[in-house]
């Protein structure tokens, strides 16, 4: 779905030159550099509205990285080492890990490989000369913001800095992602702008698809509706869900959208996507029929490959993926809440306070799955729905009794509206733990009532909305797990697979096309993955015997022992691939055979010190092979404790 259009850009830069900031007397080249500054903000807004969350921040790092590699300010050596790391090819030549009890092995093949590059002589030697210091700077909970050890601390720029996080503590290196785009390109690139539909309708017109990406559990028609009723066109929407037998009546909706000026929305067009090159084509006579100024056509689709790009280029995208962070979904959910909704109640100090109180229970239950298995036994799709129909349950109950009804209000929430999706017992009882924290006389009474361990979460005073979407904006974009009641080492497993996924999406990205490199890249790089091989194939062990082994099991067939048999042919069949795999892609550098596509895929995973992904699948067919197996022993000796269960009565 991610599919953008050279029009759209070319839209999106008359639109810089006219909004960015001009005077008479200005300088051509302060000129200039207001205009790059107001488009760069300009396109990295625009893009992110269609990115779903994952990919914001990398996103943010493509752009900062490009515009340094334009103006000359990288080091692409060094930004190499970043994406790949240290792959060692000769270990006989490596210096032997001097603290295998607190340092792994391949945290030690980066440092001595980091220590090849110019600005890293002596890394390797500082080790020997400040052991302690450098542990205590491994075990620092926040080592990106810890001084390096010795005179290291001001001999690096931010990348260099980068590197060595990214050599030693991996599960930090989104942190200094983070602080790298700050420091070339300021916070604004970090923070991805809230949704803002409003915003979208301005700048789109009536020939443009407005698109929206579905999430899981995520259904926009709501917001769209208050949209809608905002903007006075409540009474010329048109919504009508795609499905068998609908099509006609979707056509109807929008030739008479395009004659009245109104608002048709089309969700879940993945639903029918035979419909689809139809819809196309309305879409691009939508050019020449010039609709009434007022029309929008509204289109919503979960991502499929077989949906049009030419509609997906045509139109301007949004996902409907909650936000990442609790700052960030305490943004957008005070975005959905209107003035006059947030004014409506009777009790208006009383209504505040626990609005607060249930935006951030709101936020915490999104954001805790990050910590996977122990953020919840069972992820869940809490959505805005929950959100909406608690709000409107606390409103109704603040108006209805004199007192507080804290137990049914904490029931309703909580157990009914919430608790609705959860199946597991004990995530009901983290539930019901974060409402009987947020939802207390405290939290109304209390000036200042913290709702974490941190001093930066609190309830903070009375007074109008701008005022709580202030006090959100000074929360820290980032939170520690101390904010869900966690402890600081909860989060390690999960940001370790966020930025191992970052640097797989991050090398994906990078030229593969070794016929647009000079011959010296051609070369350097196939020189490279030969020498690998080579030293692959080398520490490759031989197969195991398989019939020796069978003949010395015989005496004894047991259910483990044939387990073992069928591991060891496995065993021998991954080998087999690998080592077939590494002999076929030498002979295709060398020029033997002609390159395959599956050939030049292992021969980017080597360069790029990846697993190919040959070997990752027969490896998991063995493992589902080696399942199947045990599931089979299982069952059977099930059967068999059934069956003398039997004979015994």
């Amino acid at each position: 779905m991610y599919q953008f259009s050279l029009d759209a850009y070319i839209n999106l830069f008359i639109l810089s030159i006219a909004k960015s900031r001009q005077t008479y007397n200005l300088k051509l080249e302060d000129r200039i550099n207001n205009l790059n500054d107001y488009h760069t903000y300009a396109v990295y807004r625009y893009t992110c509205r269609g990115l779903f969350e994952a990919h914001k921040l990398l996103f943010s790092l493509q752009m900062c990285v490009k515009i340094l590699e334009a103006a000359g300010r990288l080091n692409m050596d060094e930004y190499n080492f970043f994406l790949r790391g240290g792959v060692v090819i000769d270990k006989d030549d490596q210096m032997d890990n001097p603290f295998p009890s607190w340092l792994s092995d391949s945290s030690w093949d980066n440092i001595t490989e980091l220590d090849k590059l110019p600005m890293f002589h002596g890394i390797v030697a500082s080790f020997e000369h400040y052991p302690r210091d450098w542990n205590l700077w491994f075990t620092n909970p926040e080592p990106e913001n810890a001084p390096l050890p010795g005179d290291l601390e001001h001999s690096f720029n931010e990348l260099q800095k980068m590197l060595i996080v990214r050599s030693l503590r991996q599960d930090r290196v989104s942190f200094c992602i983070t602080s790298f785009i700050v420091h070339y390109l300021g916070p604004r690139f970090v923070e991805p702008p809230v949704l803002d539909m409003k915003a979208v309708v301005e700048e789109s017109t009536s020939c443009t698809p407005l698109i929206f990406v579905l999430s899981p559990g995520v259904d926009p028609t709501g917001a769209l509706l208050q949209l809608a009723e905002a903007s006075g066109m409540s009474k010329s929407f048109n919504a009508l869900s795609l499905g068998q037998g609908q099509a006609p009546i979707a056509k109807n909706l929008i030739e008479e959208g395009v004659k009245n000026g109104h608002w048709v929305f089309l969700a879940n067009c993945h639903l029918s996507l035979s419909w689809m090159p139809e819809l196309d084509k309305l879409i691009k006579q939508l050019q020449v029929q010039k609709p009434q100024p007022n029309f929008r056509l509204w289109l919503s689709s979960s991502p499929h490959p077989e949906f049009p790009i030419t509609i997906l280029q045509a139109g301007i995208k949004m996902t409907t993926e909650p936000p990442k962070g609790v700052k960030a979904n305490m943004k957008r959910l005070y975005q959905l809440v209107t003035e006059t909704q947030f004014n409506c109640c009777t009790r208006p100090a009383v209504y505040k306070k626990l609005l607060y109180s249930l935006c951030f229970f709101h936020s915490i239950l999104l954001e805790r799955k990050k910590f996977q298995q122990m953020g919840w036994n069972i992820v869940y799709s809490f959505n805005d729905s929950d959100f909406e129909v608690s709000e409107n349950l606390l409103c109704l109950y603040l108006d209805k009794y004199d007192e507080i009804p804290w137990d049914a209000l904490k029931y309703l929430i909580a157990g009914v509206s919430y608790g609705g999706h959860v199946t597991d017992e004990w995530d009901r009882r983290i539930l019901t733990a974060y409402i009987n924290d947020y939802f207390c006389e405290a939290a109304v009474n209390q000036t200042f009532y913290k709702l974490s361990s941190l001093p930066t979460y609190y309830i903070p005073r009375d007074g109008p909305l701008s005022r709580f979407q202030e006090h959100i904006n000074t929360l820290p974009p980032t939170e520690h797990p101390e904010v869900f009641g966690q402890h600081r080492n909860a989060d390690i497993a999960s940001q370790i697979a966020e930025t191992r996924t970052l640097f797989d999406t991050l090398l994906s990205l990078q030229p593969q096309d070794t016929g647009a490199m000079t011959a010296e890249a051609k070369a350097s790089r196939e020189e490279t993955v030969l020498e690998l091989l080579g030293d692959v194939r080398s520490k490759i062990p031989s197969l195991i015997d398989c019939e020796s082994t069978r003949t010395h099991l015989q005496d004894n067939p047991s259910p483990l022992n044939m387990v073992l048999l069928q591991e060891i042919q496995r065993y021998n069949s991954l080998l087999q691939t690998i080592i077939s795999s590494l002999v076929e892609l030498e002979k295709g550098i060398k020029g033997f055979v002609v390159m395959s596509p599956s050939m030049e895929e292992t021969f980017n995973c080597m360069y790029d010190a990846r697993v190919p992904l040959l070997w990752e699948k027969v490896l998991m067919q063995q493992q589902q092979r080696l399942s199947d197996s045990l599931s089979s022993i299982s069952s059977s000796l099930s059967s068999l404790a059934a069956l003398g269960k039997a004979v015994c009565h």
